[in-house]
């Protein structure tokens, strides 16, 4: 399961490209206070979209590069789910790529360490 690192950057390109796709991409990132939010997904302080964009995707492509470890549990797609009610083609296929991509970072965080 060496792969999973190498699945979940396939998987946030493919996140990424629903987003333009979907034309949710947004071109102005305001993240005035929004990194000083303690709560999680920044709920507070920014949408599920802006917090993806900003925040999610920039950081796990981080830890991807730098090999760091991932988190042990992923709860993003519960929480993606109950924001994005929408039954459009584009949202279901957003909510099937965060869905896969907590599976990956469960599944990851299964394997054995060496």
């Amino acid at each position: 399961m060496h792969d999973i690192p190498r699945r979940i950057a396939d998987l946030l390109l493919e996140i990424e490209a629903s987003f333009r796709f979907a034309v949710k991409w947004l071109k102005n990132q305001s993240l005035a206070g929004a990194r000083s939010s303690r709560q999680p997904f920044c709920v507070d302080t920014l949408d599920l979209e802006q917090w993806l964009q900003w925040i999610f995707l920039p950081r796990m492509k981080q830890i991807l590069e730098q090999q760091r470890p991932l988190s042990s549990k992923s709860g993003i797609y519960a929480y993606a789910e109950a924001v994005l009610r929408g039954e459009d083609v584009h949202t279901r296929q957003l909510l099937r790529l965060i869905r896969r991509l907590d599976d990956l970072i469960d599944l990851q965080s299964s394997q054995p360490r060496h």
